[in-house]
């Protein structure tokens, strides 16, 4: 079988982690610290905060910012329910926007329509990892009109006297937009280091902060880093400073932070992202575009573009001219030759919980149609050539396979 996405475990992470193992520190400690400095070097910001999660950043953003009952949130009906999950749980109500039917982001018009004056957040998505139209979506939050419907309530709110933008960059950590890598192109940017993502600790994510003057992103840091510790004003590391014991509890925060343990695959795995893992991740999303090209059944997804390259998370093909239920049975042909592929994503308003809240699928009709024919291909360092050309192979024939007896 060909896995979809296994991750990638080298010697150099092995010590890593062992390094930790042994060092006593496998709580948050100074890898996680060291994991953040080299983070926010590379993508060119002051102030990164290491989490356990994506969605923890995202919450954690959302609650600083004072996102509350009543407001509103807008988001891609396409993307993962993480991304809509943490408006709920401040409260807030998730307001979805459907999609371009090109690169599978947000559609900057329907996002705009859906401004209004309970609009606090923008949460744009760069599915697959390719960025959003960020200059387009930084350019609408900053128009007056938007700026004067704008109702602060908090400090926060107040300071920033516009809608923030929160971009939920699970997937395109090393991506670029007009020159600058994804971590500078919003107001603050959350990667994700779940297992199956391209940079990974196993479980975890990043809060790259960039916030313009006056606010103090290092202050924010700080703040942020207290929130994630249930409030607590000393982390562990700080505590363990001789005659440095004693805390104080200022909020009832969340228990959030990554553990050294955990960092340790991460700094290991960051140094050689660069030079191995992103260079590999664009020769296969390169070679199944080639592969792929000259079948007119295939939609190629958007990997590069003038001023886009995407960090090659996903390989979302699309075939034309089929519906759902056909979708469907092509996958299972494909795992039935002992492919492993998978669907980003299920659509919002597919899922229980939100159709129950009263979302239609029918109001977002490029989001459906994106997901009625769209299938992942295996994509990672270690697939071969010649495991990736059965992977080809193995799509032509079930599609063939089930469109002849259909």
């Amino acid at each position: 079988m060909i896995p979809f996405s296994p991750p990638h475990i080298d010697d150099a992470i092995i010590r890593e982690v062992t390094d930790a193992l042994r060092s006593g520190w496998i709580t948050t400690g100074p890898k996680t610290k060291q994991l953040e400095k080299e983070l926010a070097t590379y993508v060119g910001v002051q102030d990164v905060l290491c989490l356990n999660s994506a969605t923890a950043g995202l919450e954690l953003m959302l609650r600083w910012f004072g996102v509350k009952e009543g407001d509103e949130v807008i988001l891609p009906a396409y993307t993962y329910s993480a991304t809509a999950n943490v408006v709920i749980h401040c409260g807030a109500v998730p307001v979805l926007a459907d999609v371009n039917g090109d690169d599978f982001n947000i559609d900057i018009q329907k996002m705009e329509a859906a401004i209004t004056a309970r609009t606090k957040v923008i949460m744009p998505v760069d599915i697959g990892g390719l960025p959003c139209d960020y200059a387009a979506i930084n350019r609408v939050v900053n128009e007056m009109q938007h700026k004067q419907k704008f109702v602060p309530a908090t400090a926060e709110q107040e300071k920033l006297g516009r809608i923030m933008v929160l971009s939920d960059a699970a997937h395109s950590i090393g991506a670029t937009y007009q020159g600058k890598r994804t971590g500078t192109l919003a107001d603050a940017t959350v990667f994700s280091f779940h297992a199956v993502k391209n940079l990974t600790t196993a479980e975890g994510g990043a809060v790259c902060l960039h916030l313009p003057a006056p606010f103090d992103n290092a202050f924010i840091y700080r703040q942020l880093n207290t929130k994630s510790l249930h409030g607590q004003n000393k982390d562990a590391l700080a505590k363990m400073q001789k005659g440095n014991w004693e805390y104080d509890i200022v909020e009832a925060g969340m228990k959030c932070n990554m553990p050294d343990v955990l960092a340790a695959i991460g700094l290991a795995t960051f140094r050689s992202y660069e030079n191995m893992h992103l260079p590999r991740r664009k020769q296969l999303a390169h070679r199944y575009a080639e592969a792929f090209k000259e079948f007119d059944w295939a939609q190629l997804p958007v990997i590069d573009t003038s001023d886009k390259t995407s960090s090659y998370h996903l390989y979302m093909l699309r075939i034309r001219n089929i519906h759902v239920t056909q979708r469907n049975a092509i996958i299972q042909n494909i795992f039935d030759q002992d492919v492993a592929v998978n669907v980003h994503f299920k659509p919002l308003p597919l899922l229980t919980y939100y159709k129950e809240l009263g979302y239609k699928m029918e109001a977002y009709p490029v989001a459906f149609d994106n997901y009625s024919r769209e299938i992942s291909l295996p994509l990672y360092v270690d697939l071969t050539d010649e495991q990736l050309d059965l992977v080809v192979k193995a799509v032509i024939k079930a599609r063939h396979d089930v469109l002849s007896v259909s």
